[in-house]
């Protein structure tokens, strides 16, 4: 690929054609693509980059994605990248202030990745783990020991910037010398680009998120106010076990005529989202009526029918069965043995990781040299920024959650070799491992503290959540890197977003789950795979009913093999090897998550077969902008009814 000529660099809110692709530097000898990129790409200090506009801009819409993705992750055990809407949303934002004569300028482009870093890091670094450790140590708990707003922001707030100073040596290594792809941040840059290259299609591409957007939060208030039925059961009796009728409602088998799944199924794809239709299928039609058949299982303060948790009615009737209670666990053994054996068969992986932080030599430093570390990130920041946030994690792990010192550092020292691998395989696959790296650490804190499902929970959510906030910030990092962004600005708009998330995401958890109840509602599949793995590693297996022990077992069988399977398939047919994601969610979701992400999945493939040069500029689009607007009309109307403002229907 040809290289950009520097005396032809375009006007900050314009690309030239010279500038449209990326030159390739793992061409170029390691130890000169610093200078190549500092000569060729980077744009110098005048142009405006961290300005305010950029940095209240992106934390705006980060805090409202970061709600946005709380709700998705409560209901889909999902959370989306926040980049690329954040900048489409944002260009078009500046073009109607100007238009409307509310701004004299439009955001340069290097403001808005200034802007996407600043969003990304407060709509994707914090909420995630407020679903899944906080929201497993609640199942756990209970509402008597759930935890205040103050340990828990905190706890929130340290994690997220913990992996962002993580991200300090993790980028020099990463992006600059081994210009590993990061293939999100490659499309995030690309359509900041394309946004900025005035071509129709950037305008096209723009309206259609946008209008997807709104359609989305019209459909998620229909649905709010009634208009739209929130569930559509399926009647039909699927078994008749000891005089009692099993239909599709008691099973819970329904239809959910909402746009955030069906848009899900069209971003996941048609691998993931079938083998989770035919998960679905196995679980509530054979394994169902199989479990219900045996005999009733006893636990102190809930009803059982066979091995399933049931809500009864007079004489006995069966109202309903808790289907995932009994299939979280087959589910959960699937996706964390899959994740634990993907990780040790990417091995080569850990150990590029472990060898590239070696570091090597320097010579005697040019007047160049000392311009260009005058722009990167000090690694002294790492120092001066670590230390502070590994002091007060320690603290609030020994004083709000009662974890031991030594404890509470070692998980900050495990963050950072997960974070390392974390990074390393978003940068080469573009899939971050976080399941696995969670599962990581409660094992190991399983054996360091039996019993103790707070240190378990609260220790795994640091590691996750600092590994998942480091990689997701390289993928910024490496957008910023290929527009020729200022490394410290970028690393700085990054360390903000961390407070704009917090901010916004903790009252909307306390408002969106107020009690267990309110958690249990909303089945998480992330919430129940934490708590799962928990409640086994602390309370022991004995204490779950025994056919869910044996789903254990197989469950892991299966993820292992499919995971083994995969790698060893030719990456030309791996499409059709069975998707241990897809099978292993499909038991801990409910069946109407399942049915329409395949919906989903399939309308993307018809059209792409249909009209394929529309389907690749407009699919990720839509359906991003249908997530973001029904998840965040949804949670809004959460919120509103919890405060009292909005009322039932």
């Amino acid at each position: 690929m040809a290289t950009p000529d520097p005396a032809r660099r375009s006007s900050p809110t314009e690309i030239t054609s010279a500038e449209s692709s990326f030159p390739d530097l793992t061409r170029i000898a390691p130890e000169e693509r610093d200078r190549v990129w500092f000569r060729t790409y980077f744009r110098g200090e005048g142009t405006p980059q961290l300005t305010l506009r950029a940095v209240l801009m992106g934390g705006i819409l980060g805090a409202l994605m970061s709600v946005s993705n709380l709700y998705t992750t409560l209901k889909l055990g999902w959370a989306f990248g926040v980049a690329i809407t954040a900048c489409v949303l944002s260009y078009a934002l500046w073009n109607a202030f100007v238009a409307a004569g509310l701004a004299r300028t439009r955001m340069t482009l290097l403001e808005n990745n200034c802007m996407q870093s600043t969003a990304s890091a407060a709509g994707y670094s914090t909420g995630g783990t407020m679903a899944t450790a906080v929201g497993a140590l609640l199942l756990i708990s209970g509402d008597a020991g759930r935890l205040g707003w103050l340990p828990v922001g905190l706890w929130v707030l340290f994690t997220a910037l913990l992996g962002v100073f993580l991200a300090i040596p993790m980028k020099r290594q990463m992006i600059n010398h081994d210009q590993l792809p990061f293939p999100s941040g490659i499309a995030a840059a690309e359509t900041l680009r394309s946004l900025y290259a005035q071509g129709r299609e950037s305008v096209l591409k723009a309206r259609a998120l946008i209008l997807s957007l709104a359609v989305g939060v019209v459909s998620a208030l229909f649905r709010s106010f009634g208009y739209i039925p929130e569930q559509l059961f399926f009647n039909q009796t699927v078994a008749q076990i000891r005089g009692q009728t099993l239909t599709g409602k008691t099973l819970g088998m329904w239809f959910e005529p909402s746009l955030l799944l069906i848009a899900a199924g069209m971003i996941v794809g048609m691998r993931v989202s079938s083998w989770m239709l035919v998960g679905a299928t196995i679980n509530y039609l054979v394994l169902a009526p199989q479990m219900a058949g045996l005999s009733d299982w006893s636990e102190p303060g809930k009803s059982f029918f066979g091995h399933l948790e049931a809500s009864l009615g007079d004489g006995g009737i069966v109202k309903g069965v808790k289907l995932t209670r009994w299939s979280l666990w087959l589910g959960t053994s699937i996706l964390v043995a899959s994740g634990l054996t993907s990780f040790a068969v990417g091995y080569r992986t850990i150990l590029r990781a472990i060898r590239g932080m070696r570091g090597g030599a320097t010579g005697p430093a040019s007047a160049e040299d000392e311009a260009m570390e005058a722009i990167e990130v000090p690694t002294r920041w790492l120092v001066l920024g670590g230390v502070p946030i590994t002091l007060g994690l320690v603290l609030l792990c020994w004083l709000a959650f009662g974890i031991a010192p030594w404890l509470g550092l070692l998980s900050v020292v495990l963050s950072f070799v997960l974070a390392l691998v974390a990074c390393r395989a978003t940068g080469e696959t573009d899939t971050t491992p976080i399941g696995a790296m969670g599962k990581i650490t409660q094992f190991v804190y399983a054996v360091l503290a039996p019993a103790n499902t707070s240190v378990n929970l609260i220790t795994a959510g640091v590691t996750a959540g600092a590994a998942g906030s480091s990689a997701d910030l390289l993928t910024d990092l490496k957008s910023g890197y290929l527009l020729g962004a200022h490394p410290r600005k970028q690393f700085l708009a990054q360390f903000y977003g961390v407070f704009f998330g917090t901010l916004a995401v903790v009252p909307a958890w306390y408002i969106l789950v107020p009690n267990q109840a309110a958690l249990e509602a909303f089945n998480s599949p992330a919430t129940s795979m934490w708590y799962a793995v928990a409640q086994a590693l602390s309370r022991g297996i004995e204490t779950i009913p025994s056919s869910a022990r044996l789903a254990i077992v197989v469950g892991g069988l299966v993820g292992v093999a499919l995971s083994l399977l995969e790698a060893l398939t030719p990456e030309r047919i791996r499409r059709w090897v069975p998707s241990a994601m897809g099978l292993g969610l499909s038991f801990v979701v409910p069946f109407a998550n399942s049915l329409s992400f395949f919906i989903g999945a399939l309308l993307a493939v018809v059209w792409t077969r249909v009209h394929r040069s529309s389907a690749n500029r407009y699919i990720i689009p839509v359906a991003s902008g249908a997530v973001a607007g029904e998840s965040l009309a949804s949670a809004a109307y959460a919120i509103l009814a919890a405060l009292g403002i909005a009322g039932g229907h």
